[in-house]
């Protein structure tokens, strides 16, 4: 979700599916008015199956939920308050394990390990978790990066802070193991003349290093410049102009990653951890904020999302139609972006309801593309872009319109054959989908998964293969 300023101080930002007939019900014109759900009244496809829903922890109630992480049998579920984490050994009795109470949005997270990290987007008086709003005009206010210690689930351990330029929006952990350490790619952006910590130009993103053996060591280690020129700041119809990253996903096996940059989508080589080198750039004049990004299984394709209206406005209508606030899908071409096709749900919303692409994961099925991926209030959508001129939707899971107004699902992942999906004001959800084309993913295990950074699966003779734990960098060696 974008973060704008607002006064002296930057504020956070079961069925079975059988035969052509179901599926032709999911590929027909979107519904109309009419067939909105009421408020809260939960519908999804006949192929999804809602199996639980745990409410937020009164800790966190009067806060939203927002990115989520994994690791073996748990779940890691930000909160601009703090975060939680789930026990989800058996899914149907999916139980919360303890709580942390930490502000500072977005609280984006990451594990690794016994490690947690957590984003602070939010100006805040200090780095502790008693930490209040202060104005990012204020020299001595702080943002950036928060560790935790997570081997006791029960009572997670804070270890160390470090401050980024601008803050943390969001970061995507690069593994190092054969130096022994993680990196983090923070993203940030909206500097401002009076802001000491985050002045223009920015254009850049933070990498913070961090020692497995001596995590209190951490620091900022390289501020790489991505935008020397400036990058797209003249384009109409932006929702800022660019002065940072979104997002990245990084895929380590092959080098890669890809950055989601306000109104850039960027390609960049990562072979040399602490100096990433922007390799192409692409625009798209329907495209008013690059979001995240998502590469599939071969790395040959990636798409990217734009949140249109930053996440609060009613997008998912027939007055913004299907080439705005949705997905891109490109080709990766001889090291250039080769744009095939736009993708965007095709169930249309409430004018009240916030609407737009956001956070999704593949799932794994060899062979195939076919990604889950939240659009807040138009719910979960499970799609397939293998060919990606005709992309479709086979399957979905909403809500009608929020109680609240504002809500929806922030994040929704595929982990080891369940979705699990973060909703703003309805805690933690867990959904399955039973579709011939998706059950192949079942038989590949995950031990973790932080979906920006992404691992290749392979399913060979029915054996499960998928990334190592806390290891993706080796998979290619594993899965042989």
């Amino acid at each position: 979700m974008l973060s704008i300023p607002r006064g002296a101080g930057r504020v956070s930002r079961l069925l079975v599916l059988v035969g052509a007939a179901a599926a032709l019900v999911l590929s027909t014109f979107p519904a109309e008015a009419a067939d909105i759900p009421g408020t809260d009244e939960i519908v999804m496809s006949p192929n999804v199956q809602h199996v639980a829903n745990i409410p937020k922890p009164a800790s966190l109630a009067a806060t939203i939920n927002t990115d989520i992480a994994f690791q073996g049998d748990y779940a890691y579920v930000g909160n601009y308050g703090g975060f939680s984490i789930y026990d989800i050994k058996n899914p149907k009795k999916t139980k919360l394990v303890s709580s942390v109470v930490c502000p500072g949005s977005q609280m984006d997270i990451s594990v690794y390990g016994n490690l947690l990290f957590a984003s602070v987007d939010s100006s805040r008086n200090n780095d502790s978790c008693a930490s209040v709003a202060q104005p990012a005009s204020v020299k001595e206010s702080w943002e950036g990066i928060r560790i935790f210690d997570i081997t006791d689930k029960a009572n997670p351990r804070y270890v160390k802070s470090v401050e980024t330029n601008c803050g943390s929006h969001t970061h995507t952990l690069l593994p190092d193991k054969r130096r022994g350490n993680v990196y983090l790619y923070v993203s940030s952006y909206l500097p401002q003349a009076t802001f000491p910590d985050c002045l223009p130009p920015h254009d850049k993103i933070s990498i913070v290093k961090v020692p497995l053996r001596d995590p209190a060591s951490a620091a900022v280690v390289a501020t790489p410049v991505v935008f020397p020129d400036g990058g797209n700041e003249t384009q109409p119809g932006l929702l800022v102009p660019t002065s940072g990253c979104h997002d990245i996903t990084v895929y380590p096996e092959r080098n890669i990653a890809a950055g989601a940059c306000m109104g850039d989508g960027v390609l960049f080589d990562i072979r040399d951890p602490e100096n990433p080198v922007v390799t192409a750039r692409v625009t798209d004049p329907n495209f008013a904020f690059w979001h995240s990004a998502t590469f599939t299984n071969d790395g040959k394709k990636v798409v990217f999302t734009d949140e249109l209206g930053g996440g609060g406005a009613a997008t998912c209508n027939e007055a913004t139609g299907p080439n705005r606030g949705a997905d891109a899908i490109y080709d990766i071409s001889r090291g250039t972006f080769v744009f095939k096709s736009y993708f965007k749900i095709p169930r249309y919303q409430a004018d009240t309801e916030n609407c737009v692409a956001h956070n999704g994961s593949l799932i794994p099925v060899e062979g195939r593309d076919i990604m889950v991926q939240a659009w807040y209030q138009g719910g979960a959508s499970i799609w397939d872009f293998t060919n990606p001129s005709r992309p479709e939707e086979i399957g979905y899971f909403e809500r009608g319109p929020a109680a609240e107004g504002s809500g929806g699902f922030w994040s929704a992942y595929y982990y080891n054959g369940h979705i699990y999906a973060s909703d703003f004001n309805r805690g933690f959800d867990v959904i399955k989908i039973n579709d011939r084309r998706t059950d192949p993913a079942k038989k590949v295990k995950f031990d973790i998964l932080n979906t920006q950074t992404q691992a290749s699966y392979r399913d060979k003779h029915g054996h499960p293969h998928g990334p190592l734990s806390d290891d993706p960098v080796t998979l290619a060696s594993a899965g042989e």
